[in-house]
């Protein structure tokens, strides 16, 4: 693999694939379709960007089933050095407005695997934690905090 000595964020975009449902519009539209009109649309918005340095691209899309989430992303072990998983890409998020919810949630996944970022708060959220379970699943608990949150100052 080719060193990296730059990492540029230059534009970004949502698509609307997976909000389709069996009668929308984009219900029958490949996702390698939408990701190519998506980098001819961000390549036409931002025409100062030499097209020859455009190399990596980061793909990532999130999929809603009820309250909960199946996250995956573009994302490669070089990026994120400190962060290994055995399947670096995606991880099965699971959201929840209770704090004690979601350390039960972290304690029993992680028990007999590893916590990759302990449970604990962030400037996001009142409780956050990552984990390998002992299957080798990679997920993410997070606590979706209340209205006017503030994390502890500290």
């Amino acid at each position: 693999m080719a060193e990296r000595t730059e990492v540029v964020f230059v534009d970004g975009v949502r698509t609307p694939f997976g909000r389709a449902g069996e009668k929308g519009q984009y219900w029958s539209t490949r996702a390698d379709d939408l990701v190519v009109k998506a980098m001819v649309g961000l390549l036409e918005r931002n025409p100062q960007l030499p097209k020859d340095q455009v190399e990596d691209v980061a793909i990532a899309a999130t999929s809603q089933v009820g309250d909960q989430a199946l996250m995956g992303a573009d994302m490669d072990a070089a990026w994120a050095p400190n962060i290994a998983k055995p399947k670096n890409g995606f991880d099965v998020t699971l959201h929840t407005p209770d704090l004690i919810q979601g350390r039960r949630w972290f304690d029993q996944l992680s028990a007999g695997g590893k916590a990759v970022m302990p449970f604990n708060q962030t400037f996001w959220s009142p409780g956050f934690g990552s984990l390998i379970d002992k299957f080798g699943i990679p997920w993410m608990i997070n606590v979706v905090p209340e209205a006017g949150w503030k994390p502890a100052q500290g």
